[in-house]
């Protein structure tokens, strides 16, 4: 019953996707996986109760569909599917797989059982064969799914100034789950293979239905803009996530149009309304609203604030951040409130986002920061 209950929940989060309003492409991608993992489940738990022989033979190939799938939703998460063209050459080993096996499915039914009965006597290259492509499959997929997450989160602190509800840790946790099934696979453990995939739909379910674009439409507008203009999006992605490589800086911005003395100027202008307006304290500060409040483009402010202050966005505003909670925490009127609530005061939306970058910047907690503010004023 737990495996046929994977199979209902797995198809009922795929009706449920399929009947949402205003589709995203990774919804789309997500249903289309969700119904492939209704098939395999099902496939499984008719085979393990000998149900079906008729359908014998349609699992085999599907392990290789969940890879793919697994790399495309990431990219489609992230704005990173390019054209669907390519994106349907993944799945070229999972077709090829089911156009050899026309024979298999042609075989009368009693040779169909004998050859599962007897561990795929017959086709034991095949079946050597399709092991390790399964498991090829599986692990560079995860590798290629990982690796997208990461320039992602290098992609967000360029363009915003949060990272909590944009920086998709869920799904890394979905990828680490699946390189566990992969591990399950290896060692050739159906029952905890399968087992391990419903808890994977019961979590796939939970936070991909609810997940919503990481990026607005002006965002993404302005990232493949950024890409175009500085000439290479792969250099923009490989920068390390503290900018503290000046050769990749200047490489990153060497087909810039800024001139110094427009730059010059802008950071003059970013400075004078980061100060003056205190916009750091907006918590969902994005570039491109910085960008559109001094009238100049995205990649153009960026530039600026990785050349001239030595950071990405995302560090810029938050260090700026950190100084007004510094500021405020110290003022004996501001006893009254709260450090969490002078955190959220300054632009934080979260208290363990606070507590991490605090840390960071000053190599102390707040409470001991606060701890010693009050040391020293006695």
């Amino acid at each position: 019953m737990f495996y046929l209950g994977g199979v209902g929940l797995s198809f009922f989060l795929a009706i449920l996707l399929l009947s949402k309003s205003k589709k995203t492409v990774a919804d789309k991608i997500l249903t289309g996986w969700l119904f492939l993992i209704t098939i395999h489940l099902l496939s499984f738990y008719s085979r393990k109760m000998e149900l079906y022989p008729q359908t014998l033979g349609i699992e085999i190939p599907l392990p290789l569909v969940h890879g793919p799938f697994l790399y495309l939703y990431t990219l489609a998460l992230t704005n990173r599917i390019k054209s669907f063209r390519i994106s349907a050459l993944h799945f070229i080993p999972f077709i090829a797989v089911y156009i050899y096996l026309i024979p298999f499915f042609a075989l009368p039914l009693e040779q169909k059982i004998y050859v599962y009965k007897n561990e795929g006597v017959g086709y034991e290259t095949f079946g050597l064969i399709k092991t390790v492509a399964n498991i090829i499959s599986g692990v560079l997929y995860v590798i290629l799914s990982s690796i997208v997450l990461r320039k992602h989160r290098i992609s967000i602190a360029d363009q915003f100034s949060y990272t909590e509800k944009i920086n998709l840790q869920w799904l890394q946790y979905l990828i680490y789950w699946i390189a566990v099934i992969w591990i399950f696979v290896i060692f050739r453990n159906d029952d905890w293979v399968f087992g391990a995939a419903v808890l994977f739909i019961l979590f796939i379910g939970f936070f991909g239905i609810k997940q919503v674009g990481v990026f607005h439409s002006q965002e993404f507008t302005s990232s493949k803009k950024n890409a175009e203009v500085t000439g290479n999006a792969k250099e923009e992605n490989d920068i390390d996530e503290s900018h503290s490589d000046a050769t990749q800086e200047k490489r990153k911005y060497q087909k810039s149009g800024l001139s110094s003395e427009s730059s010059e100027t802008l950071h003059r202008q970013l400075n004078q309304i980061m100060s003056g307006e205190k916009l750091y304290c907006e918590s969902e500060l994005s570039l491109s609203e910085l960008a559109t409040r001094l009238n100049t483009q995205p990649n153009y402010l960026s530039q600026v604030i990785n050349e001239r202050e030595g950071k990405n966005f995302y560090d810029y505003i938050n260090s700026q951040r950190i100084e007004e909670f510094k500021r405020l925490a110290v003022s004996p009127d501001n006893r009254k409130y709260t450090l969490l609530a002078l955190a959220e005061q300054c632009g934080f939306n979260s208290k363990s986002s606070f507590n991490r970058y605090f840390k960071k910047v000053t190599g102390q907690s707040p409470s001991e920061f606060m701890t010693a503010v009050s040391d020293s004023g006695k």
